[in-house]
């Protein structure tokens, strides 16, 4: 018989979680978007209605030129 390899014992105390942080600079425009304030220039209709059309484009040219048909 082979004798075993010694395994270290494991840790009984978990890591400290190190918390991300942020910069000051950071937290208005981090409140003003929690507290729903929304560009008045951004249309919720015309930038759904882009994607959408951006996404079906790119649909339309994958369908067309897969060349694994």
């Amino acid at each position: 018989m082979r004798p075993q390899a010694a395994r270290p014992a494991p840790s009984s105390a978990p890591e400290p979680k190190v918390l991300p942080t942020m910069s000051t600079a950071a937290l208005p425009a981090l409140t003003q978007l929690a507290e729903g304030g929304n560009h008045e220039s951004l249309n919720p209709y015309l930038t759904g209605g882009s994607a959408l059309f951006i996404l079906l484009l790119l649909l339309f040219l994958t369908t067309r030129f897969n060349r694994d048909r």
